[in-house]
Parts: structure tokens; sequence; C-alpha cells
């Protein structure tokens, strides 16, 4: 039987999966845009399909709370007598002998270098007469921290125990860490009540899920000799957990114990917003409020100066097994606690020794005089960001385009040839081969003419279930239209588009400013030596004080919403970039190198390609991230699901809180699984 004799596939069969993907997202794009004016429920989710789901919540909620709100107020009770007493012992301490203590730990973890910077930034807080607000704020920190450890390590014990409970407690802890922080706040504040109690529970609740997952990564890691060891000498379940594998695994754990501090430390902050304690994140919140943006730059630095302290000594503990002379640290300790004991009614009091007075209001003229002279500039940058950039993203260029800001109006002539243009440009990619990207140039087309926050819902979830088709099959495409279903119907969203839009923008800035700074990294070593202390200090900031610098110049609004999203989002990007192109295995380096392959060509078809995977990891981070920062910027005046959450707060509105977050945290689930999908597809195509 000859060739020509067979059946010819059909058209689909020759497509490839992104292929078809990207034409019938097309389709359907092409046909909201015609009939979106002849369709009056096309353009946005109709209200009458909306579900009073926020009211069943709330009542819901609000039932079982009165259960059981005597219980939790009971045990917040409770809880206040250990968060007294640490306080009390912290505020009541000479400054001198916890300087000591800290100094004496750090030497004992990393040697002079941990020391003297452990000296050095507890002198900072000293100076700047945040000592007591601080010890307020540590004594949070140090109550909150023993329960996250304990319930994580019950938890993370449990998934290793049940292979039935593993997929759900860890669906559990995904869902956990992707809930934004002020969504923890609203329902605790209606069962706990007002007061730092509430900070102390979310802080132990969100630091908890790292603690878990550590804790089960490194029981899994433990090798199977020595768990074979143990069961030969006779241990039970419970000793050889106990004795053998908890030890045999203290190294993961202990990162584990480095991230739920860092973790507590940044809720505390964040759990200011509720007031009700005289500590750093409420001086933050309050100068910001005031605008007197010199004294909130110096409270900020104190969380900052907390946070690196604890970072660095906490993680020093967990990775290495390197100790410095204990003898050393005692006599640093014996030092520190003579000179409190001598000096007792001679030393002044923390309050006493704000030296850095003179320089906060120096750095409040400094920023008066600059706002003045440069306010121009600033206002100049931040309206052509959002004329010429934001805003056609938010309501596209059919919106955005006015004779007030571009000297014109957008016409349908312009749209058509928008159109015409793209559809030409997505020819020329067709005919040579990349049909897929071919037909993504119209589809960006129609999302720029109508803009992200205006889009018809049903090229969203036609759009959104067929990447995920693409990257995760018919079970991620169902995960994702039912959830993004959930949304539309509680009514959220136009909000849920609002976040979409911002986060979107911020995280293709992330994606282009950090991938070239990865790039850079990687091929120059001293540009690397530049960036990575930028990168580590970034990744030590609490979220809460991006908004500080953004602020002081260019007010609240979006663009500083913007700013604030990529400085903290951007570092995964820029690390994760540079490390998959940096560790290329050697044999394939030498072979483009034999087969004469320029730099630029390496670069292009053997680092990038190899590369892939790890750097959509990063983008994967980066976009948790984003999605993190955006429900902080909401205290800066941003819209979107972030701005329904801190409404909600103020409000005591437990059933918006709880869909706006769960909103949220879809948006952050679905771009999850989407970006850990493609970058699955780039491992199996390599062979990794």
């Amino acid at each position: 039987m000859s060739d020509a004799s067979l059946p010819l596939p059909g058209l689909a069969a020759r497509l490839s999966p992104g292929t078809r993907a990207a034409l019938v997202t097309l389709l359907v794009g092409a046909i909201c845009l015609l009939f979106e004016r002849q369709v009056s429920w096309l353009p946005g989710w109709p209200s009458a399909w909306v579900m009073p789901i926020t009211e069943w919540i709330d009542t819901s909620l609000e039932w079982v709370f009165g259960l059981i709100r005597p219980a939790v107020r009971l045990f917040s009770a409770a809880l206040e007598y250990p968060m007294v007493a640490v306080n009390w012992l912290l505020v009541s301490t000479p400054w001198p002998l916890i300087m000591g203590a800290t100094v004496a730990l750090g030497w004992y973890a990393g040697g002079l270098s941990l020391a003297a910077m452990s000296a050095v930034g507890l002198g900072f807080v000293l100076i700047s007469g945040y000592w007591v607000e601080g010890m307020n704020t540590l004594a949070l920190v140090f109550v909150s921290v023993p329960l996250a450890l304990i319930l994580g390590l019950l938890i993370g014990v449990w998934a290793n125990e049940s292979a039935r409970a593993r997929p759900w407690i860890e669906a559990t802890l995904d869902l956990m860490q992707t809930v934004p922080t002020f969504a923890y706040l609203t329902p605790l504040l209606l069962l706990f009540g007002f007061g730092p109690v509430v900070g102390l529970i979310a802080s132990a609740i969100y630091a908890a899920p790292p603690m878990a997952r550590n804790t089960l990564l490194g029981l899994q890691r433990v090798e199977s000799e020595v768990k074979e060891a143990g069961i030969m000498a006779g241990a039970t379940r419970v000793q050889q957990l106990v004795q053998v594998e908890i030890p045999a695994g203290a190294t993961q754990i202990m990162i584990g114990v480095n991230q739920a501090l860092m973790a507590a430390l940044s809720m505390v902050i964040i759990a200011a917003v509720i007031g009700g304690f005289d500590d750093i994140g409420w001086e933050v919140l309050l100068t910001m409020r005031q605008a007197n943006f010199g004294q909130s730059l110096l409270a900020g630095l104190v969380i900052v100066v907390f946070a690196i302290i604890i970072d660095r000594i906490s993680a020093r503990m967990a990775t290495t097994r390197d100790r410095h002379d204990m003898r050393v640290a005692w006599a640093i300790l014996a030092i520190a606690l003579a000179l409190s004991v001598v000096a007792w009614t001679m030393l002044p009091e923390p309050g006493d020794m704000a030296l850095l007075a003179p320089t906060v209001e120096a750095v409040d003229g400094a920023l008066t005089q600059f706002t003045r002279s440069a306010g121009a500039t600033l206002d100049a940058v931040k309206n052509n960001a959002m004329f010429y950039g934001l805003l056609p993203l938010r309501i596209g260029l059919d919106g955005a385009v006015l004779p007030f800001t571009w000297g014109f109006s957008w016409t349908s002539a312009m749209s058509l040839t928008l159109f015409a243009i793209s559809g030409g440009l997505g020819l020329v990619l067709a005919l040579s081969g990349r049909v897929a990207a071919g037909l993504c140039v119209p589809i960006a087309a129609i999302i720029l003419e109508t803009g992200v926050a205006e889009l018809p819902w049903p090229f969203v979830l036609v759009g959104v279930g067929a990447l995920a088709w693409v990257a995760g099959g018919w079970k991620l495409t169902r995960l994702a239209l039912i959830l993004l279903l959930l949304i539309a119907l509680t009514g959220l969203w136009p909000r849920a588009l609002l976040s979409l839009y911002l986060c979107g923008a911020a995280v293709i800035a992330c994606a282009v400013i950090g991938g070239l700074l990865g790039l850079l990294s990687a091929v120059s070593a001293t540009a690397w030596a530049v960036i990575r202390p930028i990168c580590d200090m970034l990744q030590t900031i609490p979220l809460f004080v991006f908004l500080i610098p953004v602020l002081m110049f260019f007010q609240i609004g979006e663009f500083s919403a913007f700013l604030a999203i990529i400085a903290y989002a951007i570092v995964p990007m820029i690390r994760y970039t540079r490390h998959g192109l940096v560790t290329t295995p050697p044999e394939l380096l030498e072979a483009a190198i034999s087969s004469g392959a320029t730099g630029s060509q390496i670069m292009r078809e053997v680092r990038a390609p190899y590369a892939a995977p790890t750097i959509l990891l990063g983008l994967n981070q980066t976009i948790l991230y984003a999605f993190a920062m955006l429900v902080i910027t909401a205290l800066i005046g941003t819209t979107g699901l972030g701005q329904s959450i801190y409404i909600a707060l103020g409000s005591a509105d437990v059933g918006l809180g709880i869909s706006a977050g769960a909103a949220m945290a879809i948006l952050a689930l679905i771009a999850d699984r989407i970006v850990q999908g493609f970058a699955e597809d780039r491992r199996k195509a390599l062979g990794l």
C-alpha cells in the first residue's frame, strides 16, 4: 500500500498543544471583541450571576465563632501571661546585658564578624531611641516562634508518617503560604479580640508552614542506612523517630527554624495594623500616616537590623556545625553582666539615648528640600509611567489614550490598525515555523487594546484554561477554571482583574530587569559581588519596610505600589537566573566550544535552554512574592483584592476578608501551578 492511500491526519492533530491553545484563545478573544457591545453580559461578570457567598461565610463563621469564642478567649488570656512575662523581662533587663548576650551568641555561631555585626546593630537600635519598642516587638516574636516550631514540627512529622494524609497536608501548607498576610488577621480579630495577642497568634500560624515543610523534607532525606540501623537496634517507631531520624535531619529542620523566625518577625510587623501595642510596626505605620518619613525610615531601619541579626545568627546555627570558642562567649557575657551590675544606677535609660534625633530632623529637612527641588522630575517619572505604561495595561489603549495625556484620542481605526499590524507580525512568525508565537501576538494586541481590568470574562477563562492545559493537562485546567469561577461567583471578579493587572505588570518588570541582572551576574564575578549583598539585604527586609522609600519620593498611589512590589519580588528572578546560567554542565560547554560556537551563541543556544527550568522556578517565586507584597500595598492606596482585605480588616467583615483572601490565594495558586507545569516540561525535555 502506498503512502498516498493513507488518510491524512487532521489539522488539529498536526498542531502542537501550544498552537491549539493559542488558536482557541484567539478565536474566543475575537468573538468577544465583535459582540461585546451587543451582548450586555459579555464584558463583565453579570451581577445577576453573583451568589451571596461572602454573606454565607460571614453567617457561618459568626455561628462557629459564637460557639468557640469563650474557649478561644480563655486561650488568649492564657497566652497573655508568657507574653507579658517575656516583654517585662526584655524591657527590664539592662541593655548592656541583652547586647552582651546577643554578641556572645554571635561569636559562638559565627566568630568575630557576626559578633561585631550584632554589636553594631544593637548599638544602632539603642541610639535610635527605639530600644523599648524593639524589645516589645521581640517579645511577640520570642513567644510566637516556639508555638510555630512545635506546631510545624508536629505537622511535618505527621506528614512524614502518614502517606495518605501527606498530599492533603502539603495542599494545606500551599494554601497557608499563598493566603495574604492581612487575611489571617480578620477572623483572628473577631475570635481573640483587639490587642497584641492577635499578632502573636497570627505570627505563630504564619510561621508554622516553613517549619512543617523543612521538617518533612529533613525526615525524607534521612538515608535508608540510618533508618535501618535504628530498626536493627530494636528501637520502637517513636524511639527511631526521636533518637535517630530527627537528629539525622536536624540541619534541614534548623533551616525551618530560621525561616520560621523570619516569618514571625514579618507577621508581627504586619499585625501592627490592628494597633494596640507600642512596638516597631506600630511606630512605622503611625509615622507613615503622618508623612514623617525621617522617623519612619529610622523605625524601618530598626526592623531591618533585627531581621538581619536574627537571620544571620539562626542561619549560621542551621547550616554550619563550626562553633567558636565558648570561653570567649562566656567572657563577653560576664563583662556585660559585670557592667550591668556595677553601673546599675549610672546606666542611662534606653529612651534617653536617642542620639539620632538630629539626624532624623536633618533627613526630614533634606527630604523636604529634595522633593521641592526635584518634585517636578519625580512627578514626571510617575506620570509618564502611569499614563504611558500602567494605565494602558490597566484599562487598555482604548480608554487610556486621551488628548489630556497623549495629545489625541484613540479611535476605531487605530484599533483596526493595531490588530492588522499584530496579525501581520503573527503571520510572519507563523510562516517562519513559530505558529504558537505568531498566534500570541494578536492575543497580546487584544489585551493591550482592551486592558487587563476590562477583559471579557470568557476570554480570561479560556486563556487561563488554555495555559493550564498546555502546562498540566486537563486536570490542571479543571482546577483553574473551577477556582476562577468561584472568584466570579463571589462578586470579586473586577477586583481580581485589578490585582492581576498590577501584579502582572510588576512581574513583567521583575522578569526583564531581574533576568538582565541575573545574566550580568552570571557573566561577571564583579557584578555578582556587588549584586549579591544587595539581594541578601532585600531578602531579610520585612514587607512593611519596602513601603517607606517609595512613599518618601512618590507619595501614595499605584506607581509607589508598583515599585514596592518590584523591590520585594525581583530577588528570586536574579538569583535563579544566575544559578541556572552558571550551573550548565561542563561537557555541554566543552562540546559547544569545540564546535566553534561564540560566547553569545553558547549563552543563547546552550546555557539559556539548559537554565530554562531554573529560571521558570525563579519566575514562579517572583509571582508568589508579588502577590504577597500586593496585599501590603493596600496600605498606600491600591485597588483590587488587597484593598478589599484591608477594608474587611478595618470593618471586621470576616466574610469579605476570607473571600478576598481566598481569591488572592487562588490567583497565586493557579499561577504557581502553571509555571511549575512549564518548568517540569522543560526538565523532561532536557532529560533532567
